[in-house]
């Protein structure tokens, strides 16, 4: 049985399902209003994929909210944390969690709806020629929508900076929508990510290129979310300053 009770509907859906080998992983802070519309989109997807919500004791109730799905769903999985702790460090907690668990392919994404669920199809089968597939607004194809011009401004030359900083040809090395192999992520030493807010992006994809990763980029039109705030705050744009300096040492 999984970690959690089920209801007996669930409990018997549970039973009679064969062993999941692919894992959304989604972190989760104030996502109350979000997390069953993504679920729900997630799940209808029929596309094999368990589902693990990383929630860092979210105080709008988001962790309660996903323990309930997860009694409905015997897809859905529950990682509590008992304080924000970021980002980059819910994400590597799920990741963890995911590699433990023999998962072999592990998709990340944000649970604001701004990633749409109908791309992992495509990402999973664009994995199946790559080691890891960043969904990309930034290639011919993709796009934002209903972003100010300063965001617009402030994501594009963030890549770009990257990427000039880095010598590493993707176009959007800021976003958060990406496919992993199980062993891509096996050939990164976690302990060393030391980026957490949104350079924890940039500095993933940097890792699995150093490694020699298989990396494409398929493109998404990334919307601006419906319910709840960003999380993008000033400090997060210093810590990606800082990070990028560090790890262009690393470079060569």
């Amino acid at each position: 049985m999984p970690e959690r009770a089920l209801t007996p509907q669930a409990a018997a859906r549970y039973n009679g399902r064969v062993q999941c080998s692919r894992l959304a992983v989604l972190p989760t802070y104030n996502e109350r209003e979000n997390l069953p519309l993504i679920v729900e989109r997630l799940l209808a997807l029929n596309a094999d994929l368990d589902i693990l919500v990383v929630d860092d004791n979210s105080p709008d109730g988001t962790g309660d909210a996903a323990d309930a799905l997860a009694r409905v769903h015997p897809e859905v999985h529950v990682l509590h944390r008992a304080n924000r702790e970021g980002l980059g460090r819910a994400y590597v907690a799920g990741f963890s969690w995911a590699l433990e668990r023999e998962y072999q392919v592990i998709v990340q994404m944000d649970a604001d709806l701004s990633h749409n669920p109908k791309y992992i199809p495509a990402m999973l089968a664009q994995l199946k020629e790559s080691d890891l597939v960043l969904g990309s607004r930034y290639v011919p194809g993709g796009g934002v929508e209903d972003w100010g011009l300063v965001r617009r401004w402030i994501s594009r030359c963030g890549s770009w900076v990257a990427r000039a900083m880095l010598g590493i040809p993707y176009r959007d090395l800021t976003g958060g929508f990406k496919a992993w192999r199980r062993e891509t992520l096996e050939r990164i030493d976690m302990s060393g990510v030391r980026s957490n807010g949104y350079c924890f992006q940039i500095e993933m994809t940097f890792r699995a290129h150093q490694h020699g990763a298989r990396i494409t980029e398929l493109p998404i039109i990334f919307p601006n979310r419906r319910f709840g705030t960003s999380k993008m705050r000033g400090r997060i744009v210093w810590e990606a300053i800082i990070r990028l300096w560090q790890l262009r040492s690393e470079r060569d």
